[in-house]
């Protein structure tokens, strides 16, 4: 009964209903054009940077992340990485060897990464070969390196030119050798531009003398939003023996901007429901004001004031549930579009991006959680602007309220 006398109580002032829900169906459509795009942003950024450098997830010997020693390394056969070959939510898994060297060419010399990895595998994950810019991409089986270009620059190197690797190598081994630049690399970073140098993996562990072991295992969940639970599926098979770091382990500058980032885009949001919210709560607070004879009237003839409560509950909960409604089929399909057609960037900020090697678009998530945060967002806001109304309507004087007085309750 109280369900089909709140439907019809609703569309007694259509006007007050078709606006307060359209105004709640705006909120929700603005919200998640920019949560959607916010969340694309971070996840396209993400994935852009995992896959220059160092990738989402990384499997390292427990002491690695604070030696950086040659001497902490994992096992760099197919048995010890099996488990994560076969798990169904990792998409790359790559050994590298990640470690410093010292680069000279005749008077030059400086400190460099070197980083022996699988050239195919690289090619596939990192898209390395694309940034060459002159001579030819790396095989598993070459004696020759790759160099950056503005460490060739600084070196005096050319192309087809030899340049001497001195470091340390594992248990205290020297670690020297003398090869030739087969190819130079070009990155938009700087701090990559003018320091790295990629050799085969197979020629950085004879470098390093580390036999068939590795300093790290670069992983790539096909998934962003099941990282977390890969990380935990690792840590729980590896246990102690393996320290597992995700990205946000991996890279702490990037972490702690998208989440400043993503703290201003949600109160630029929560600003928004707040403004929707006043004329909700106004639209509501009307609603139990103007009524309160009828209320009044009702309670006399015998209706318990918990079931009026009750009634004007319901009547509020349609008008959430039409905005929500509203704002999602509206919402929906434009997302939809969004997702599979992204804004095109131009000029100059699209060149950037291509040299950064990012697609110069505006990417839009497309995520079941997105959409139910804003849907529980709304109802929570709902609730919230129901405390007063509802307050006043507990504590009418029904005396007062038949008699139309204005100080009823």
């Amino acid at each position: 009964m109280l369900v089909t006398l709140a439907w019809r109580n609703l569309w007694r002032q259509k006007r007050r209903t078709i606006l307060t829900a359209s105004a709640l169906a705006l909120a929700l459509l603005l919200s998640l054009l920019m949560r959607c795009v916010q969340e694309g942003s971070y996840t396209a950024n993400i994935e852009n940077a995992a896959r220059l450098s160092t990738g989402l997830i990384q499997l390292q010997h427990p002491e690695f992340a604070e030696s950086q020693s040659i001497d902490d390394l994992l096992p760099g056969d197919d048995k010890f990485i099996e488990f994560a070959n076969h798990h169904h939510n990792l998409q790359y898994v790559m050994p590298r060897i990640e470690s410093f060297a010292l680069a000279a060419a005749g008077d030059k010399s400086k400190g460099v990464m070197v980083l022996g990895v699988d050239p195919d595998k690289e090619a596939q994950y990192s898209g390395l070969s694309d940034k060459l810019i002159s001579g030819s991409y790396l095989q598993a089986d070459d004696q020759q390196v790759l160099i950056a270009e503005g460490l060739a620059d600084h070196l005096g190197l050319k192309l087809g030119e030899q340049v001497i690797l001195y470091g340390q190598g594992y248990r205290g081994q020297t670690a020297a050798g003398l090869y030739t630049i087969k190819g130079i690399l070009h990155f938009p970073m700087p701090q990559l531009n003018n320091q790295l140098i990629y050799l085969p993996l197979q020629l950085a562990q004879e470098l390093y003398s580390t036999d068939s072991l590795v300093t790290a295992w670069v992983l790539h969940s096909e998934e962003l939003s099941l990282l977390e639970e890969t990380v935990n599926d690792l840590k729980a098979f590896y246990g102690e023996k393996v320290n597992v770091r995700d990205w946000q382990d991996l890279s702490p500058d990037m972490a702690q901007q998208i989440l400043i980032d993503r703290a201003s885009g949600l109160f630029l949001m929560y600003l928004l429901y707040g403004i929707v919210g006043f004329a909700l709560f106004a639209t509501l607070l009307m609603m139990v004001l103007e009524r309160q004879r009828e209320f009044a009237v009702m309670l006399a003839t015998g209706l318990l004031r918990i079931k009026l409560l009750k009634l004007i509950a319901i009547e509020s909960t349609f008008i959430g549930l039409l905005g929500i409604c509203l704002g999602l089929l509206l919402s929906f399909p434009i997302l939809t579009w969004l997702f599979f057609n992204p804004i095109q960037l131009t000029g100059d900020t699209a060149q950037l991006m291509l040299e950064m090697g990012y697609d110069p678009i505006i990417p839009v998530l497309l995520d079941p959680w997105l959409f139910l945060h804003q849907v529980v967002v709304v109802l929570g806001l709902l609730a919230l602007c129901l405390i007063y109304p509802m307050w006043r309507l507990y504590r009418m004087d029904l005396v007062s309220a038949l008699k139309g007085g204005a100080h009823a309750a």
